[in-house]
């Protein structure tokens, strides 16, 4: 079902965009909280005559959204978490979070559903956050997680031994318990004489 977007729908496309969605979505999602209408003749031509006032907001809000990515981009914002042993965190780092950390320590509303963390932060240490701005506006920023006392805590690299090395000590491990086994007999033989 064709229909033109009213506003901004993620993954769908902006304001005037007339799109090609499923219908039950149309009709069950998007009409009923008035984010798009059929594409209909008169709509259409609704459209046409609203469309330099869509493009002129849509300048204002990319220019908009460049300086708030201006204001974001490389930053880094500290968030305190309890952490355990090596660095892992009691429960994990949330949109909420880091959106209350940014408005805390860099003075800028950002909307948590627009925060895209990469994988769930779940250790002390940096981590590399995306921010969308605004469509393809988008702006990159590190949340460093502390400890509550303020220490940072990062997790111990884990020694991992490799196979070969394993092997080895499997084999000296036998070797110590032949040596063992061959004095035990020479001593029951001992003994025994």
């Amino acid at each position: 079902m064709k229909v033109i977007l009213m506003q901004e729908v993620k993954g769908k496309g902006g304001e005037g965009d007339v799109v090609d969605v499923a219908r039950g979505f149309a009709v069950n999602f998007l009409l009923p909280r008035r984010m798009a209408v059929a594409a209909t003749r008169g709509n259409l031509k609704q459209l046409e005559a609203r469309m330099e006032n869509i493009r002129k907001r849509d300048e204002g809000r990319i220019s908009d959204a460049t300086g708030l990515k201006g204001s974001l981009d490389e930053k880094t914002v500290t968030i305190e978490a309890k952490v355990g042993e090596e660095g892992r965190l009691f429960g994990s780092v949330t949109g909420a979070m880091i959106e209350a950390a940014i408005l805390e320590q860099l003075g800028v509303q950002v909307d948590r559903k627009k925060i895209d963390i990469h994988t769930h932060i779940k250790e002390a240490g940096e981590h590399a956050v995306t921010v969308q701005v605004y469509r393809e506006v988008k702006a990159n920023l590190t949340v460093k997680v502390v400890s509550e006392d303020g220490e940072v805590a990062v997790a111990e690299p884990v020694v991992v031994e490799t196979a070969d090395e394993v092997v080895a000590e499997d084999a000296a491990t036998v070797e110590s318990s032949d040596e063992a086994a061959d004095v035990v007999e020479e001593t029951a033989d001992e003994a025994a004489e």
